[in-house]
């Protein structure tokens, strides 16, 4: 089956390491084969390219794993850096078998390359040993950045305290150096007693503003980021201090080309099973990492990714939804099939209790699955529906915080691939795992009072198969003229009406969009579009 996100074949993508040159991202990453579990066989980098996160090349493997009794028996994560005339990978060698031979299992590692293709382990030239406190078997995914500043370079690690694994230590320590060659240890960078261990730590600045990420799993499951003005602190907290839920995992950014990445994985399920529980590695989906005007972050689809949808076809009109005293559901489009994606603005009325998307709803059914906004919670959520028998969708961690205020436009773009779906709305994102499909419909409902789904077309040069002149959807702000059509057609809302979908003056239109590449993208997709 054709796949929009990447998944070599036959593996399941682990922690990336990310780096660019030219136009082109490098995404070093471990391949899992899943035998006949996670960690099942050991595991080095591999390699693969792209441009546009449409189009990858496979470089094979890049940096091998050692023999079992080699330090690095599995290749854990770690850095891509260039500097001091070369390319440098520091990695973290792990050995399952060392603890039972009282060495540790987790150690620092360094290699070097001319051409990013090639690379050349130093051995025990370079190592970084769990300095005398810190657990031996979680000192891992070392990440490099040069320190201006202070004219040296800086290396940030996860570590954890000794102690009983419930007990919430973990921190990120730091090493710094002049050369890359002699490193000092400077003890802990970020230490706030939080979570259990820090994971895949970031550290990067844009503006004025230092962030850095770690990846936690005793408190959230997912992604969480700290600012400063200085890379001594104070880290200050934001509200929202994530980039998605406990699907999406241990991502590492890079910038390039003014584009700042976010090269995270999404989960795979036990058993390919809803109810069950996450595991380790499964798909790689790309987030574009943005700063708003108050120095915090958000996420959006990349460009290139959005604009691989492109070839419209009419479906249905757009219309407000009547949701008075009851939910009503309003059917967007039939038989989507596994590979779409759907953008709309959507604004509801005061007292309005919740609205949301349904993806792969069966109408006889109506069984399906749902993000849902519940107005007074200011979040969204992921989850089954209905949730019968209870529960059928293991959703822990699957919900985000949004403030949700009548009369305000919220833009919502879906991309559904297979068994991942990813909505993102006003740079709030969430990615979820499906593998129950009992229908191919996507609608939206609103409970008690209406909503309106106002919709805008952008320009595009991206060019088209087959030579056809219609241009695709971008991923960008809505017209200016939206909130006004907004509150006209809520005002329409209001007055008396047959309950369920009801049609503006106007309307604009669904569209079905179809691949750029129909190669490799051979789904019908979903958008919205105003009608001309």
């Amino acid at each position: 089956m054709p796949k929009l996100y990447y998944q070599f074949p036959g593996t399941w993508f682990g922690d990336c390491m990310p780096f660019g040159k030219g136009n082109e991202f490098f995404l070093y990453h471990q391949r899992d084969n899943r035998n006949p579990e996670p960690f099942g066989e050991p595991f080095g980098w591999d390699l693969a390219t792209t441009s546009d996160f449409v189009h990858y090349k496979d470089c094979g493997v890049a940096v091998p794993r050692g023999r079992d009794d080699e330090q690095d028996q599995f290749i854990f994560a770690g850095s891509v850096f260039e500097g001091e005339g070369q390319y440098h990978i520091f990695y973290t060698g792990y050995n399952r078998d060392y603890p039972q031979r009282d060495k540790p299992a987790q150690v620092l590692m360094h290699a070097v390359s001319d051409d990013l293709y090639h690379w050349t382990k130093t051995q025990n030239a370079i190592t970084f040993t769990p300095q005398e406190g810190y657990d031996p078997d979680d000192w891992r995914d070392p990440w490099v950045i040069r320190d201006d500043e202070h004219d040296q370079y800086l290396l940030i690690l996860g570590a954890r305290k000794i102690g009983p694994r419930t007990q919430q230590t973990g921190r990120t320590v730091k090493f710094t150096s002049k050369d890359l060659k002699n490193w000092t240890f400077e003890g802990d960078f970020w230490a706030p007693n939080l979570y259990t261990m820090h994971e895949m730590p970031d550290l990067f600045k844009m503006g004025e503003w230092w962030y850095h990420i770690v990846t936690e799993y005793s408190d959230r499951h997912k992604m969480v980021y700290r600012m400063a003005k200085s890379l001594e602190g104070p880290w200050i907290a934001p509200d929202d201090d994530a980039f998605d839920g406990s699907a999406y995992y241990a991502g590492r950014t890079f910038e390039l080309g003014g584009r700042r990445i976010l090269f995270g994985w999404v989960a795979t399920k036990e058993d390919c099973d809803d109810v069950k529980n996450f595991e380790w590695a499964g798909t790689f989906v790309p987030h574009e990492v943005y700063q708003r005007t108050d120095g915090t972050l958000g996420v959006r689809i990349p460009d290139t990714v959005w604009d691989a949808f492109n070839e419209r076809e009419q479906i249905v009109t757009n219309a407000v939804i009547d949701g008075t005293d009851a939910r009503r559901n309003a059917v967007l489009a039939e038989g989507c099939g596994d590979l779409y994606s759907f953008e709309a603005d959507v604004m509801f009325s005061e007292g309005t209790r919740s609205f949301g998307l349904r993806v792969y709803r069966d109408e006889a059914s109506e069984r399906g699955y749902q993000f849902i906004f519940p107005i007074g919670e200011h979040r969204y959520v992921f989850e089954g529906s209905p949730n019968f028998p209870w529960f059928n969708c293991m959703n822990i961690g699957l919900e985000r915080p949004i403030e949700l205020v009548a009369g305000r436009e919220y833009h919502i773009q879906l991309i559904v691939d297979d068994t991942i779906a990813t909505l993102y709305v006003n740079g709030v994102a969430l990615n979820a795992r499906m593998y129950q499909h009992p229908g191919d419909a996507l609608s939206m409902f609103v409970t008690d009072h209406f909503a309106s789904v106002l919709v805008h077309r952008h320009p595009s040069n991206i060019p088209l198969p087959m030579g056809k002149n219609i241009p695709p959807v971008r991923a960008i702000q809505p017209p200016q003229h939206s909130q006004a059509t907004g509150q006209r057609l809520l005002r329409q809302a209001a007055n008396p009406l047959p309950r369920g979908l009801q049609t503006g003056t106007q309307p604009p239109e669904f569209a079905c969009h179809r691949p750029l590449n129909p190669e490799r993208l051979q789904y019908l997709t979903v958008n919205v579009l105003p009608s001309t």
